[in-house]
């Protein structure tokens, strides 16, 4: 990725926004960009194209965190495709689950529900 232009800290800002909206500031806290990078990679991979059940997973080898996104299954709200998921993120070895659901924009960007 290149660095430090505004359209990588935008990028980087809706990538930190969608990740806290769904895996909370508690865990969110404790990754860095290149974990939120991959995290948000492996999230919209598992929104967007994995079957129900089917996990997404992902791995930073340099700080040594990693993860697991487990989508649900498809359903409409209010015109919407939504779906829910479970992503596991492992912290110095730790398991920190977090639960949420997500629903694709009309341009095709997910916004997670509270």
């Amino acid at each position: 990725m290149a660095g430090g232009g505004t359209g990588n800290r935008l990028a980087g800002a809706a990538i930190g926004g969608l990740l806290g909206g769904v895996i909370g500031n508690r865990i969110g806290a404790s990754l860095d960009d290149e974990d939120k990078r991959r995290a948000y990679a492996a999230l919209m991979d598992a929104l967007e194209r994995s079957p129900s059940g089917a996990p997404v997973s992902w791995k930073n080898p340099d700080s040594g965190r990693y993860g697991t996104i487990v989508p649900g299954p498809s359903y409409q709200e209010r015109g919407h495709d939504c779906r829910s998921f479970t992503h596991t993120i492992y912290i110095d070895g730790r398991p920190q689950t977090a639960r949420g659901t997500a629903c694709r924009n009309p341009d095709g960007t997910w916004t997670p529900l509270s």
